[in-house]
């Protein structure tokens, strides 16, 4: 199957640069409805059967152009819910979720007090994954979360490393990739959005 993941669009606390995890989260501002908006012909070229999101308002948000323009009623799945920051939720402070983050390569079952482990992160993920993709669509979008998507695509995307490399997983970035949660997924491909090229 072929699986578009897809970073929500800009929030003010992606701006603000503090770490927004919990429910319900921060509406799209007004350049992620842009960002939003821009999805709708960014992929007019990518055949989509289903389209899924988190349980936080920014991923709705960010589905809803498309899934209009589609026809699609996106189904929530709270699995693909952001990587939670704990204790540390808003704050500005992001070094020990990052190298909370990092530590996992080494320590899947290192967290933050209130948040979770790589191992619990891994397996609520991919527990969504693995139900959507039974529902037997061929072409699926997920709008997910950017600490997610990179952690989960890192584990899983051979290569996808040295193709993101340093520069971040900027809103509306559109990873692709092919396989089945059974038999591994490899990397199809990156769509960066326009501002961010």
């Amino acid at each position: 199957m072929r699986l578009l993941l897809v970073r929500h669009g800009q929030t003010r606390s992606n701006v603000d640069l503090v770490l927004d995890t919990a429910f319900p989260g921060a509406d799209l501002d007004e350049v992620g409805r842009g960002q939003a908006e821009a999805l709708v012909e960014r992929l007019a070229h990518e055949p989509i059967d289903a389209i899924a999101v988190s349980d936080l308002t920014r991923t709705a948000q960010t589905a809803a152009p498309l899934a209009a323009a589609r026809g699609l009623t996106p189904l929530v799945r709270p699995g693909l819910r952001e990587i939670p920051a704990g204790e540390d939720e808003m704050s500005s402070q992001w070094q020990r979720y990052v190298q909370m983050l990092q530590g996992w390569a080494t320590d899947p079952h290192g967290r933050i007090p209130g948040g979770e482990s790589g191992v619990e992160f891994m397996a609520r993920f991919e527990g969504a994954l693995a139900d959507l993709v039974g529902l037997g669509h061929d072409h699926l979008l997920v709008v997910s979360h950017g600490a997610a998507l990179r952690t989960w695509a890192t584990a899983r995307l051979p290569g996808f490393v040295d193709e993101i490399g340093r520069r971040g997983l900027p809103n509306t970035t559109v990873i692709v990739a092919e396989g089945l949660p059974g038999d591994g997924w490899r990397l199809a491909g990156i769509s960066l959005p326009e501002n961010a090229l």
